[in-house]
């Protein structure tokens, strides 16, 4: 039986287990589906990351978006 999705929302800020090359840990959720968009909080990189590569790099939610 397959594991169900974390739930991401909107506005979400997530902290990955490594960091960015500019040094920040915390990415806000800016885009939602098969792919997940990410901000960098330090320099304001965006990156598309699949679902499942985001479950796997996740430690933590710093902060939770609003509830949809």
């Amino acid at each position: 039986m397959a594991a169900k999705p974390m739930d991401f929302r909107l506005e979400d800020v997530v902290r990955l287990r490594k960091p960015h090359p500019c040094g920040g840990f915390d990415w806000r959720v800016t885009r939602l589906g098969a792919d997940i968009g990410l901000k960098c909080e330090t320099c304001g990189r965006h990156v598309l990351l699949d679902r499942v590569t985001l479950e796997r790099r996740l430690k933590t939610f710093t902060r939770r978006g609003a509830v949809p």
